[in-house]
């Protein structure tokens, strides 16, 4: 295998697909990418057996040919070669070399013969979504999924898609995030839902990190399939029932405050240097046209924050952990933000004034 190919040319692509790769491997050849040499140019694809990142791109392709390299190596020699270097890729046998300029790197490669696919299967649904949608999605919700809960199902996102929406959500069991597009899906017969994996989700957010105007979802029983320009990433589904989200967002708020997002966030990041480093508690005091906000610490440091707000209902004290507010406030980009709660026991419901697309539920605390 021989192709000759600019830095430039090469440089997104590496990087997107590399950061599929893990770092600790079980397998030594999935710290590799597949690299094949055809007349149509390049395919480059990196996989961990959860993601799969294809890569397309044209190259001076002299020998066709299939190789795997290695792909933290490779991508950093890429990104260290001048701008606007012409750089040469040769493989012969197991070794593969590297030219630009003077510079000269060999490598050690693996068969290609190797290299594991992530199995896709027959897609049930196949759609066209305009990117920047999906994109407003994941960034609406993702910051909401658990991270390593052994209930595994809530380690991702779910996507739900009918034929008059695209819906994301995504909770950790104390807080939820759910972000809702109008979108006219004429192709899809029922609603369709899947639990798109942590991983698979903040690939795909890097990926839609782009000027393509519309991407393709391939969704089947066990994989999803997204199709943007020229990458391709097919990732696993959890396999799990996630929770019913309509029944945790409380629709009753017999009280609720409006206020400027920017001023409150301000105040709660204030406040949030004294509180406890562990549990993160606040707590709020609400009253007529003011909220106060205070936290205290084992150190018996306190802080207080008065916020000018509108406030409907009677007055009630009620603890949040901080740092969900924070998320929720830095999520929503709408001027001023209402949160509805019932009492001091019930889970609060928080959305943007005049963009009620996106909502998200946090759970009290006890302080």
């Amino acid at each position: 295998m021989k192709f000759t190919i600019q830095r430039e040319q090469l440089l997104r692509p590496l990087q997107l697909v590399t950061g599929v790769v893990e770092r600790r491997q079980t397998l030594p050849v999935l710290a590799n990418l597949l690299i094949k040499a055809s007349e149509d140019g390049l395919e480059i694809t990196g996989t961990d057996l959860e993601v799969e990142l294809v890569a397309t791109c044209p190259a001076v392709v002299d020998q066709p040919g299939d190789a795997t390299l290695p792909a933290r190596k490779l991508a950093d020699i890429w990104r260290s070669l001048a701008e606007g270097a012409e750089v040469s890729v040769a493989v012969e046998g197991d070794r593969a070399v590297v030219r630009s300029g003077r510079s000269r790197f060999t490598l050690a490669t693996l068969p290609a013969a190797d290299f594991p696919k992530v199995s896709g299967g027959d897609a049930d649904v196949s759609l066209s979504v305009p990117r920047e949608q999906v994109d407003q999605l994941i960034d609406d919700v993702s910051f909401a999924m658990a991270q390593q809960d052994v209930r595994y199902f809530l380690n991702g996102m779910l996507l739900e898609v009918d034929t008059e929406h695209a819906r994301a959500v995504a909770t950790d069991g104390h807080r939820l995030a759910m972000s809702t597009a109008d979108n006219q899906n004429p192709d899809v017969e029922r609603r369709v839902q899947v639990i798109v994996p942590r991983k698979g989700v903040l690939e795909l957010a890097r990926l839609l990190d782009t000027d393509v105007e519309t991407i393709e979802l391939q969704v089947g029983s066990n994989h999803l399939k997204v199709q943007s320009g020229d990458f391709t990433l097919t990732t696993k589904l959890v396999d799990g029932q996630f929770p019913d989200y309509e029944k945790v967002i409380p629709r009753d708020g017999s009280r609720y405050l409006i206020g400027d997002r920017e001023t409150l966030k301000l105040a709660f990041q204030r406040a949030s240097i004294l509180s406890n480093e562990k549990y993160r508690g606040v707590r709020l005091i609400l009253n007529d046209e003011q909220l106060t906000i205070q936290a205290n610490n084992p150190e018996q440091e306190e802080a207080e924050e008065i916020v000018s707000v509108e406030f409907s209902g009677d007055q009630m004290e009620i603890g949040f952990n901080v740092s969900y507010l924070l998320d929720v406030l830095n999520a929503l980009d709408t001027e001023q933000v209402r949160l509805s709660v019932s009492d001091a026991n019930s889970s609060a419901l928080i959305e943007g004034i005049g963009n009620e697309s996106a909502v998200y539920v946090v759970m009290p605390m006890r302080l």
